[in-house]
């Protein structure tokens, strides 16, 4: 007999389960909507944002909210760990793996601007990095900080990746919440970069830092800024909106008043340097990507796209490619002033645990 060693199509052998997860709509995903804000508690919310997948381009609608008091803005009505899991599948491990690890390859500039910040703020010692995905900031800030053992947290695959690649040292999986008192005084700084607004309870996650980190010791924080005005111009086209994955985003003002409730004081902020110049091209490649999805091969679709979608989506990527260099000459010329300018669509705080 002989065997067929043929590979399975990774998209077809994932359909049949991302159907059977879908047959009862997308309803059970959500949580009941909130009429408070999930920050101060506010009942004064109005409608920021109303938007669909533009990541993945699975089925969905989802709404952002802002306090008209605090100005927190939050996924309203949020997703539960359901809608979480069908989400999240596919798109940082498994098919979306190739795309994310060359995105995070691709910013190795930024990654030592955070540990250069760290460092100015007097960071040593062992390092915990919440959120850590594949590893890479830890593998970069080594360079910048010579002597430094960092150890990651996250929920993924990525956590064992890192591990066999040497880019850390001791790696957990789960929730940070859930392993703080496990960890318990036991870090000099603990790092949470594009993490904080992933999570449900931001509030309960700087409490958990608190409780890892040592007296005297840092928190390193990198947001994305919901006060940028890239977000107003490109309205849903805003990258950094990143639905249905980005749960809350929080004004550097309430950030800095929780620390310093929590027992933090904050050391240091960069409102302008954290700026990534792609808010143009991000925009443009996610509109054109919207309107020739269909002859894209997804899992959670019934049937593979005919022939001739696949042909008009290559050709009509192909044909925009002069777009997309003016989208990034845009980015580029615009981003010096633009960031000194309310216009940096993200920002960094580093804050010291207090003794007592």
């Amino acid at each position: 007999m002989i065997e067929d060693d043929t590979p399975a199509d990774p998209v077809a052998s994932r359909r049949p389960a991302y159907l059977e997860d879908l047959a009862g709509g997308v309803d059970r995903f959500f949580e009941p909507r909130r009429t408070s804000c999930p920050w101060c508690g506010s009942a004064a919310l109005r409608g920021r944002l109303r938007t669909t997948d533009l990541l993945q381009h699975k089925p969905g609608r989802f709404v952002l909210d802002e306090c008209r008091d605090c100005g927190h803005v939050f996924q309203n009505p949020r997703l539960n760990p359901d809608g979480l899991e069908f989400y999240y599948r596919d798109c940082y491990d498994g098919l979306g793996e190739k795309n994310m690890t060359g995105m995070f390859e691709g910013n190795r500039a930024g990654y030592r601007s955070r540990a250069q910040l760290a460092r100015e703020a007097g960071a040593s010692g062992e390092w915990l990095d919440v959120g850590m995905g594949h590893g890479h900031f830890c593998q970069e800030a080594a360079a910048v900080l010579p002597g430094v053992e960092f150890d990651g947290l996250d929920l993924g695959d990525g956590v064992d990746l890192a591990r066999r690649q040497g880019r850390i040292r001791t790696g957990y999986r789960g929730l940070f919440v859930d392993r703080a008192e496990e960890l318990a005084g036991r870090y000099d700084v603990v790092s949470m970069y594009h993490y904080l607004e992933h999570t449900a309870e931001p509030q309960r996650e700087l409490a958990a830092a608190r409780t890892v980190l040592r007296p005297g010791g840092l928190l390193a924080i990198e947001l994305p800024d919901p006060e940028c005005r890239w977000a107003k111009v490109l309205g849903r086209w805003w990258m950094p909106w990143l639905q249905p994955q980005h749960l809350n985003l929080m004004p550097i003002g309430n950030l800095r008043a929780e620390l310093a409730a929590r027992g933090f004081t904050v050391v240091a902020e960069q409102r302008a340097e954290p700026h990534g110049a792609i808010d143009v091209l991000a925009a443009s490649i996610m509109a054109v990507n919207a309107l020739t999805i269909a002859g894209e091969d997804l899992p959670w679709r019934g049937a593979p796209p005919t022939w001739w979608r696949r042909i008009l989506r290559k050709v009509t990527f192909v044909a925009c490619v002069p777009l997309f260099v003016l989208a990034s000459a845009a980015d580029r010329i615009s981003a010096p002033l633009g960031r000194r300018r309310g216009w940096s669509n993200a920002y960094r705080v580093v804050a010291r645990r207090d003794a007592a």
